[in-house]
């Protein structure tokens, strides 16, 4: 609808028979309707307040998992249908950063515990996926202002969790953040000059 071109890299490494849990960077608003492009059952985890944008906010309450991050209540609650809907045979996505948190993207906010702790507890593998230009295109600055590009989505090879247990979530969580930034890095060189960060 928003006439944005969107190029998918490696969606074949998403089987059809089989369940994940996807995490992503999570840099702009664009980011859950790149994502729902993605020809697969997906049940999305996101921040509660989406649910009352025109539109967009009727599908996401009707389909979708909300959450408040500020109630311990409401996260708790969130975790417990995102199982829920594995259990159905759904995927779910959830942002690991906790909604749009970082401060100079392209660099990653540090990941919370929810997504990999659920992945581990269903034994259900986990796909990192980059969302390598959403924060140019459409950045979370207030103004809500488009910048014509091509949306680039890279899929990255599954992360099996068979076997792994509560005590391994941070080398699932680290593993995933280091997959998602680097490819980040690699798709936003010029970025990553003028916020002096060391790509390796």
């Amino acid at each position: 609808m928003l006439l944005i071109r969107v190029r998918f890299e490696n969606l074949d490494l998403i089987k059809g028979h089989r369940q994940y849990v996807v995490v992503s960077n999570h840099f702009s608003y664009l980011d859950i309707p790149v994502l729902g492009l993605i020809p697969y059952d997906l049940v999305f985890v996101g921040k509660s307040s989406l649910g009352k944008m025109p539109l967009f906010g009727y599908m996401f309450r009707n389909l979708h998992i909300s959450v408040d991050r500020n109630s311990l209540k409401s996260r708790g609650a969130s975790i417990a249908k995102a199982k829920e809907a594995l259990d159905e045979g759904s995927s779910v996505v959830i942002f690991p950063e906790g909604g749009i948190n970082s401060t100079h993207p392209p660099i990653l906010a540090r990941f919370k515990d929810g997504a990999f702790r659920i992945a581990v507890d269903k034994q259900i593998p986990i796909i990192p996926i980059t969302l390598s230009y959403n924060h140019l295109i459409l950045p979370d600055d207030g103004r809500f202002l488009l910048r014509h590009k091509t949306a680039k989505v890279v899929v990255h090879p599954p992360i099996e969790v068979e076997g792994h247990e509560a005590k391994t979530v941070g080398l699932l969580k680290d593993k995933c953040h280091q997959v998602i930034q680097q490819q980040l890095l690699a798709d936003n060189p010029r970025t990553v000059v003028d916020l002096k960060v060391d790509p390796v």
